[in-house]
């Protein structure tokens, strides 16, 4: 085919044809050919004399010629097959599965393989209680019409509204094509399953203190359920977006929650008080025991020392009685005298009484009495 051919009319080039195109253009120029010649007029080629009729048979077997030929280019055409990066391909032969292709250009057997394409690195994703609308930067979402999906009891009777994602990837090809008809319903409802049993098990204000908890409940009992259909799809992340009570009874969440939180506060603050005051109650309990314990102790001492020192004296007493009453006596009067301001002897022949010796403070420093004569 010339490029005087493939130029259209007004003489700009064209672009590159793809094979189907070709292959369109090459049947219809042999329709119009066979179109052309039937419709010839046989008296304006042989200056008047008929021309003898054409065989049917030769025009039936450039038919099945041209009808050959298109057959094998078409073969040709589609025992190439690409791949791209993120793609995986499967390969059936006569519908059994025989391999699985990575990215690049394969070949295959035409008419006998059949291929499947399924992208292996699309993070796919599901919406419970509420769809996206024309997302992007300004993600607006939708919440009206899905309270069947996000209602749910908890396990005190409450109702409580849920809404969450699911984003999931194809793990296996061959199990995602071909062992449940619809994956993506599967998903929705095992995880609308899992997650109404696991909120039902739960009390009201535990599935509101709890959101991360109970998404990684939800992600782990969902690729269980989807492991055992051999679904061929891993769970990625599952996020709970909101969690809220109706709408009919926010009024009353919202006053309990207030109580609730002024129960907490005030339990804070007796706890500080708390935490304030017994500790010092009991510092100052332990002191006093350990006054009283250092106590006890000093006077068990002092009597121990007192009964020590009175052995001792009475010991030295029966050896000396005379010499130790006298020393008793001295050593009495020594601890005495320095307190005495005055002393006076008291004579039987004596009316008035007589002053021995001044021991007033100005006189402390001289001697209280004369040494003893022994």
């Amino acid at each position: 085919m010339s490029n005087q051919d493939q130029q259209p009319p007004w003489g700009q080039k064209k672009k590159p044809q793809t094979p189907e195109e070709m292959v369109a253009q090459l049947i219809k120029k042999l329709q119009d050919f066979f179109s052309d010649s039937s419709k010839k007029d046989p008296s304006s080629a042989g200056g008047g004399q008929s021309s003898p009729p054409a065989s049917p048979f030769a025009a039936m077997g450039k038919l099945v010629a041209i009808v050959l030929a298109v057959l094998v280019l078409q073969s040709l055409y589609s025992s190439f097959y690409k791949i791209s990066p993120s793609e995986v391909g499967v390969i059936l032969r006569l519908g059994q599965y025989n391999r699985t292709s990575a990215s690049g250009l394969h070949f295959k057997i035409p008419y006998i393989d059949t291929l499947y394409k399924v992208n292996v690195e699309e993070i796919r994703k599901e919406e419970f209680g509420f769809r996206s609308r024309y997302p992007g930067q300004n993600t607006t979402f939708d919440r009206r019409g899905y309270d069947m999906e996000s209602l749910m009891l908890t396990a005190d009777k409450n109702v409580i509204n849920v809404a969450w994602i699911v984003q999931y990837r194809v793990k296996d090809p061959q199990a995602f094509l071909f062992k449940i008809k619809d994956v993506r319903q599967a998903v929705r409802d095992i995880s609308e399953s899992v997650t109404r049993r696991i909120v039902g098990n739960m009390d009201f204000d535990y599935v509101l203190s709890n959101r991360d908890l109970l998404a990684a409940s939800v992600k782990q009992e969902l690729q269980d359920e989807l492991n055992n259909l051999d679904a061929g799809v891993a769970i990625g992340t599952v996020q709970f977006q909101d969690i809220n009570p109706p709408d009919q009874v926010k009024p009353a969440f919202n006053e309990v929650n207030e109580a609730d939180q002024d129960m907490k506060r005030l339990v804070n603050e007796a706890e500080e008080t708390y935490n304030r005051v017994i500790p010092k109650a009991r510092g100052s309990a332990k002191q006093m025991l350990e006054e009283a314990h250092g106590y006890a102790v000093g006077r068990v001492n002092d009597a121990k020392g007192e009964t020590d020192r009175f052995r001792a004296i009475f010991k030295e007493y029966k050896n000396f009685p005379e010499v130790t009453k006298k020393r008793m006596y001295l050593e009495t009067m020594q601890e005495i005298m320095p307190g005495v301001e005055s002393i006076y002897v008291m004579d039987e022949n004596q009316q008035t009484p007589l002053p021995l010796l001044n021991l007033s403070k100005g006189n402390s420093s001289s001697a209280p009495f004369p040494p003893s004569k022994q």
